[in-house]
């Protein structure tokens, strides 16, 4: 069974009383356990959308999403929170690092939800920053740190969870192409060390020479597959 499975899913975003925008328009997919998916495509072609609905940061307007054979689009709130919490890894384009807050704190951020005890949380934390290469910069703030190794942090955050599935969101898209390169280097890395599957979104064409597969959407629908 395929870690992902994604059924003639349908995204709807009312703009008025009469006009409506389909963002999504019966987008079908799997996807493999310890994959690396690229979604491509143009802006609003309708890619984060489907990346937020598999992170569970929205629901759908009809179809289905099925992780490890659990239906995420059937799950009530806390349910929810805790699908994202324990399976999934978010690396976002803007970092979303929490300012005031060394690299360590950030990355024991989301174990804190997840009742990770604070002795613990901090050794998994330092253990995911030297993972990607930072463990000297435990006690750096965000804006102590160069764009790449603000992503780098991202990405430590992303893992210290071990969640089933790591989602960036055009992951390289405020890092010159060198950083963007190492960012890249280094998820391709962790994808081959840990079997770790990851779903990146990116409209630029160097990402999917890192991909197993990628998939072209368009308006909403994917328009062609490629290995």
């Amino acid at each position: 069974m395929a870690l992902v499975q994604v059924e003639d899913l349908h995204r709807v975003f009312p703009m008025g009383s009469e006009v409506v925008v389909h963002a999504l328009n019966g987008v079908n997919l799997s996807v493999e356990e310890g994959e690396i998916l690229g979604l491509m495509g143009p802006s609003g072609s309708g890619k984060s959308t489907l990346l937020h609905l598999l992170g569970g940061l929205d629901r759908p307007s009809a179809g289905r999403i099925w992780v490890r054979g659990e239906d995420i689009t059937q799950l009530d709130e806390n349910a929810l929170a805790r699908y994202r919490r324990k399976q999934v890894g978010f690396v976002f384009q803007t970092f979303n690092l929490v300012p005031t807050m060394t690299a360590l704190e950030n990355v024991e951020f989301p174990m804190i939800f997840a009742g990770v005890p604070p002795t613990m949380r901090r050794a998994r934390a330092q253990a995911a920053l030297e993972m990607v290469g930072l463990g000297d910069r435990a006690s750096h703030r965000p804006t102590e740190l160069s764009g790449g190794q603000q992503q780098r942090v991202a990405i430590a955050r992303a893992l210290v969870n071990q969640p089933a599935i790591v989602l960036a969101d055009e992951p390289t898209g405020n890092l010159d192409s060198r950083t963007g390169a190492e960012v890249m280097d280094l998820l391709a890395r962790l994808n081959r060390e840990q079997g770790r599957t990851i779903i990146i979104v990116s409209h630029d064409p160097k990402v999917a020479q890192y991909a197993h597969r990628c998939m072209h959407l368009l308006d909403g629908a994917i328009v062609d597959s490629e290995q």
